[in-house]
């Protein structure tokens, strides 16, 4: 498989120089690593991580993100996922990786606090699906979003902003099919600097080419299209401790 992954503005490729899990398991039912999970990890690893950077990964499946987060210097990581089988299997790939991440059941950004987070990473569901009727179990739990996809960017672009700390980081990945510049302008519209920092063209692995003529048929894709693109946004609370 080929892909073109590049930082936004440079034209170079995305190579950080921190480490990535070692060793890394996945329980059935939970979301893969895959090239978006890897894709966000890359980005995420170009971020400062220092000791007391309090970083929140949304929707953390099997916790890669977590992982590499606290491999890479963070000691204050949350990650958070409504999926108990989830939670497990973060657990166990911190233990096998020797890091410290704390885990929480909850929906989204609902179980923190204002201001609670430095950096907040996620790659949540953003798949457009035949309705907007949300699965509530199963492996399509990790991918379908409602008709246009956006059932989860959107409460994450609206909430971010809330647990930020000034100055803080929201890496926000999602697809082109579920329309990146409602993205682009409901962060805005939220008060965060927002720019694009990285993008990806990848094939269409089994769910979209299951998908297909379906996205077609609503014009989202072109009749001889077979490459995703993906697109890390990049938000920074930009108000003051005073606000």
């Amino acid at each position: 498989m080929t892909s073109d992954t590049t930082l936004c503005g440079t034209g170079e490729p995305i190579r950080p120089r921190k480490p990535t899990p070692r060793r890394f398991w996945r329980l059935p039912g939970v979301y893969p690593p895959q090239s978006d999970t890897h894709l966000l990890a890359r980005t995420l690893l170009v971020e400062s991580l220092e000791p007391g950077t309090r970083v929140l990964d949304i929707g953390a499946g099997t916790g890669y993100l977590s992982v590499s987060a606290a491999l890479a210097g963070s000691r204050k990581v949350t990650a958070v996922d409504v999926d108990r089988r989830a939670l497990l299997n973060i657990r166990l790939n911190a233990r096998l990786n020797g890091v410290r991440v704390r885990v929480v059941r909850g929906d989204l950004t609902i179980p923190f606090g204002a201001n609670d987070f430095d950096l907040v990473v996620s790659n949540p569901p953003y798949v457009p699906a035949a309705d907007d009727v949300l699965p509530v179990g199963g492996l399509a739990r990790c991918w379908d979003a409602g008709r246009d996809g956006r059932a989860y960017l959107d409460r994450i672009c609206r909430e971010a902003a809330r647990i930020l700390s000034p100055g803080g980081v929201l890496l926000l990945l999602q697809s082109g099919l579920s329309d990146i510049d409602a993205t682009w302008t409901e962060l805005r519209r939220q008060g965060l600097s927002t720019d694009v920092v990285s993008t990806e063209h990848i094939p269409f692995g089994p769910v979209l080419t299951a998908r297909a003529s379906l996205l077609r048929q609503r014009g989202l894709l072109r009749p001889d299209e077979d490459f995703e693109k993906l697109v890390v946004f990049r938000a920074v609370n930009s108000r003051s401790a005073a606000h």
